[in-house]
């Protein structure tokens, strides 16, 4: 079997018109492009496309919570680089990191966790992940040792800068 990426990454331009008038990537953008990196590795890493698991299933996830901390502006026309990871799973949810750095990895500009429950579009009701799902999350977590909150993992980040 071959051995699935757990840290996958892509890079980004900052754009025009997600910015403030700083030049500043706008606040609710840097989730926008922490979730479409997310999106974009899914496919390019695993081939997992959750918009035909949608289509074809009736079933994907929701956003249930984020908890975001922004260390470093982003600004227009930078290149940056987002890794992402699952760091956990249950039954019904997710929870997926996004670290958004400087193109180098160099400047850690944000972090992002974000906490998803499946649903079931055809019942409108959350749902039990399938078997099938499990056995691919299990293939792809990748939690931070010893990290059980969101303020620690912020915490060991901001330690690492230091």
């Amino acid at each position: 079997m071959n051995t699935l990426e757990k840290l996958p990454e892509s890079t980004l331009k900052i754009r025009f018109p997600d910015c403030d008038p700083f030049n500043h990537l706008n606040n609710s953008k840097y989730i926008d492009y922490m979730i479409n990196a997310r999106e974009d590795q899914l496919m390019t890493h695993y081939d997992f496309d959750i918009y035909r698991l949608a289509r074809e299933k009736k079933v994907s996830w929701v956003v249930a919570q984020n908890q975001i901390a922004y260390l470093a502006p982003a600004v227009l026309m930078e290149t940056v680089n987002i890794q992402t990871r699952l760091l956990s799973y249950e039954d019904k949810s997710l929870v997926f990191e996004a670290l958004m750095w400087n193109e180098h990895k160099t400047n850690l500009k944000a972090i992002l966790w974000s906490k998803l429950v499946h649903f079931n579009f055809a019942t409108n009701k959350s749902e039990v992940h399938s078997a099938e799902l499990t056995d691919f999350f299990k293939q792809v977590v990748n939690p931070v040792n010893g990290v059980s909150s969101f303020e620690e993992r912020l915490k060991g980040l901001k330690a690492m800068k230091a």
